[in-house]
């Protein structure tokens, strides 16, 4: 008996013409016995209504009559057969199905309103399928060469931005919360401070004075600093994450051996690259100035203290990306992916006007993109539930004042960075202007006159030399003020600044 062989390439045929046969996910009788539960009972909408539109039916007809009742519904009416009857025949929503009489036929579909919630979730689901085929059909068409302007890596950004789209817009988050629930949260926070040495709820910045008027760096907080070139931004925000990472290294080996810490801290550096970034935390713990360390002018000493702070560095949770102009929706995939891994406890992005926003996204002004990119960073810190601190230019009408210290006016595209931070905060050291005040011999007619004011210059030098400012100028969740440190410009390390002892090594 002869057996005939199954060739291969029509075998594959069909496989491909059943699949392009197959209808996208619809459940239309679920639709039905919805609306009909809502033209019975009225009720029945508080039982979808939070997380269900028109727009999920896969019917248009039936998402357009469920606008309808949901419109009369929200304006204190009644929506069933005999009210709506006049805007029906008047839109013809229904001259494709029968005209009222399809009214009828969703009346008899109807099998109870205590079923409502079940059926809007059932219709909301299969929407969300639908959205992943529309999805899932772009990213094969791009790939294939549909929008040839986008990259690989950027076709992978474009399809993780869609389906976070869908994921964050998919209107089932959200709701309310019992108050029991949240007091019980609250009160959690609270013992956690009560406990903490220092009584700090949040993640340790590392600076005293700043965790007291904080409390630390809390979840899901935006915090932005800001400053002009050459006050500190980057050291100060490195010395945080540093802290940060110390102490969850810390909190691990408390736990007993073999304990790994609870989350990472990612610092995404866009201007300076992973060498040099690990070369200023380097010279700042080892206090070998990172001028020499890039000269070679170290002795044997101060190289094995180098090599020793090293290895301890080596240690810490702390990773660095320097990938220039990164993305907002590869820096999420990238957050993602970390907190899945390793955990992740807190982000430092240096700085934000070096940001792209998500691909695919075309805003029409630097305004507009600065912020979807701080709306997008806000979003991180919420989904992920982590502290993002992001560092931000400041305009330069700051150089233009006699008072240099910095408002809230000065941040570059200032509306929306200060609409969606939780806390802003400047960097300011008034050392770097005076320095550049010096008197100069020449611009006095006697050397008396000159010595005066190198005197008093010197005398304004003293009273401000190795001293920084952090203005907290907006904070959600506490008092603004000024928290004063200590600032050395050969290690480029922020501490805090005692009073009685200017320098923090004694």
């Amino acid at each position: 008996m002869n057996m005939t062989k199954t060739d291969p390439a029509r075998q594959e045929d069909e496989t491909l013409l059943s699949l392009s046969l197959r209808q996208p996910p619809a459940n239309i009788e679920a639709e039905q016995a919805l609306l009909g539960a809502l033209l019975t009972n009225n009720r029945a909408y508080d039982r979808v209504s939070d997380f269900l539109a028109g727009a999920h039916f896969a019917s248009q007809v039936n998402g357009r009559l469920y606008d309808a009742i949901a419109r009369r519904i929200e304006n204190g009416q009644l929506a069933d057969p005999v009210t709506l009857r006049a805007e029906l025949e008047n839109s013809g929503i229904l001259s494709d199905v029968g005209g009222m009489a399809y009214l009828g036929k969703l009346l008899t579909s109807m099998v109870g309103i205590i079923n409502a919630g079940d059926y809007g979730r059932a219709i909301h689901d299969a929407w969300i399928r639908r959205q992943l085929i529309d999805i899932g059909e772009g990213v094969v068409n791009n790939a294939f060469g549909a929008t040839s302007d986008l990259s690989g890596p950027d076709q992978i950004a474009a399809g993780e931005e869609a389906l976070f789209r869908l994921a964050t817009e998919k209107g089932q988050d959200g709701g309310f919360v019992v108050f029991d629930r949240a007091l019980a949260s609250a009160i959690a926070t609270a013992e956690q401070a009560f406990k903490n040495e220092g009584h700090v709820s949040g993640l340790t910045s590392g600076l005293r004075d700043f965790d007291k008027k904080t409390g630390g760096l809390h979840p899901s907080d935006l915090l932005i600093l800001a400053g002009r070139p050459a006050m500190g931004k980057t050291a100060l925000a490195t010395k945080i994450a540093f802290s940060a990472a110390r102490a969850l290294m810390q909190d691990a080996e408390d736990k007993g051996p073999g304990v790994q810490p609870k989350g990472a801290v990612a610092i995404f550096s866009l201007e300076m690259s992973a060498e040099q970034l690990a070369a200023r935390i380097l010279s700042e713990q080892s206090e070998v100035s990172s001028e020499r360390i890039r000269r070679g002018d170290i002795g044997q000493k101060e190289f094995d203290r180098f090599v020793r702070v090293s290895r301890e560095l080596a240690r810490l949770p702390l990773v660095i990306d320097d990938t220039p102009a990164i993305s907002l929706s590869a820096m999420r995939t990238r957050c993602r992916r970390l907190k899945r891994t390793k955990g992740l406890s807190l982000v430092v992005v240096d700085y934000l006007q070096l940001m792209r926003p998500s691909v695919g996204t075309r805003p029409e002004s630097r305004v507009l993109e600065i912020s979807m990119i701080t709306q997008g960073l806000k979003a991180i810190a919420k989904e992920l539930e982590v502290p993002v601190i992001a560092l931000s230019q400041l305009s330069r009408q700051v150089e233009s004042r006699e008072d240099k210290r910095p408002m809230l006016s000065d941040l570059r595209e200032s509306g929306s960075i200060e609409q969606d931070a939780d806390a802003v905060m400047f960097v300011y050291r008034d050392e770097y202007y005076l320095q550049q005040r010096m008197p100069k011999e020449t611009a006095f007619d006697s050397m008396d006159k000159y010595s005066a004011a190198l005197d008093d210059w010197q005398r304004k030098m003293g009273l401000v030399h190795n001293k920084a400012e952090l203005i907290l100028e907006k904070q959600r969740h506490g008092p603004t003020g000024t928290v004063h440190l200590y600032f050395e410009g050969e290690y480029t390390r922020f501490t805090d600044l005692d009073t009685v002892h200017e320098d923090p090594r004694h």
